[in-house]
């Protein structure tokens, strides 16, 4: 299991936030799972968001009033026969912290209150609830997290990822429909952070490199590329004319086994094998030398995959990053990759 520090630190990385002030504090404590985490880095924010103050957006809001406000609205006026009562229904704007992130975040607290967290903790997030007195709660279940940041609200980010993860990731439902806060992320949650832990640690310590997560063009003789998936990399490394293309996994299992034989599994192989012969041919003016590498988190499993293969005149690599190592360890794995496939580069700290 990976320790929670490592998940920590993962987090850091994907959101830059995490390594301002106000955070630092983080860095130093226990925790005993990922509720306990999470819910630590949300009562965080929450204090940073309550000093600026609660984000507020204008909510449409219908009420039956003694005097007129905003837009009357008849039919409702007149089904509840209102105006006999000398009362009407109005819709009007209301400037409101009513919005849908903090009702998510209420929302959220409420369910780590009632989850294996720290008696401490739960105090403090009870306490910074109270901020929260005119925001209504919103079923998780059914909200639509596709939410629009600017400039005002950008500071919500990092929280609403957190919920996110919180409620997609830690959240269970149990074979007699209740509901249960697991103590690890789930493996599609673990497996988007570990994507992005790997992306952010290459563009911050390795600029030279231009880390990206670039889509690669199909190599098409004809141009007709109607109903083809896109190409989606994870990570991208390059300098000069040589090229890394890293697919990055968190599986349960690193290998298949086929006839009581341990094997790679194919579709990994056979993605990381387009995405490298795509990726030659769209560079074949610049002569460029692609590689490609996938990139497992290691298990307890007895086989663990370490080969390289030099395939269609292309090196693919698969190797495996050991998370239940410290920190520094993790990190030291990751250097290795950028010496032996760029040699000596710079690492910016």
């Amino acid at each position: 299991m990976i320790p929670i520090k490592n998940v920590y630190y993962m987090l850091t990385y994907a959101f830059k936030v995490l390594k301002g002030q106000g955070y630092q504090k983080l860095a130093t404590e226990e925790f005993h799972h990922t509720a306990d985490l999470m819910s630590a880095i949300l009562a965080k924010g929450i204090a940073i968001q309550l000093k600026r103050g609660l984000g507020k957006e204008y909510l449409s809001k219908m009420e039956e009033l003694s005097t007129l406000r905003g837009k009357i609205e008849i039919t409702e006026s007149i089904k509840s026969q209102s105006t006999l009562g000398k009362k009407i229904f109005c819709t009007y704007e209301e400037f409101s912290v009513n919005n849908r992130m903090n009702r998510i975040i209420k929302s959220t607290v409420n369910l780590l209150l009632k989850a294996d967290i720290s008696k401490d903790r739960k105090k403090e997030l009870r306490k910074l609830m109270v901020y929260f007195r005119d925001v209504e709660p919103i079923d998780l279940e059914t909200v639509n997290w596709n939410l629009q940041y600017n400039k005002n609200n950008q500071s919500y980010r990092m929280m609403i990822a957190i919920c996110y993860l919180v409620v997609k990731g830690l959240l269970q439902t149990t074979s007699d429909g209740n509901m249960k806060m697991m103590s690890f992320l789930d493996e599609r949650r673990m497996n988007r952070l570990y994507e992005k832990f790997i992306l952010e640690y290459y563009k911050k310590h390795y600029p030279e490199l231009n880390a990206n997560a670039a889509q690669i063009p199909w190599a098409l003789d004809d141009g007709i590329g109607e109903m083809l998936p896109i190409m989606q990399s994870d990570i991208q490394l390059q300098k000069e004319n040589s090229i890394l293309i890293i697919d990055a996994k968190y599986y349960k299992s690193t290998t298949q086994m086929n006839f009581k034989k341990y094997s790679l599994h194919s579709n990994n192989l056979y993605q990381i094998f387009t995405y490298v012969k795509n990726r030659e041919y769209q560079n074949q003016e610049h002569g460029s030398k692609v590689s490609g590498m996938l990139l497992y988190a290691k298990t307890d499993e007895v086989v663990q995959p370490d080969n390289v293969y030099q395939m269609h005149g292309n090196q693919i690599s698969v190797q495996t990053l050991d998370l239940n190592l410290s920190f520094k360890e993790m990190a030291n794995q990751l250097d290795t990759i950028v010496v032996s496939h760029f040699g000596n580069v710079k690492k910016f700290r």
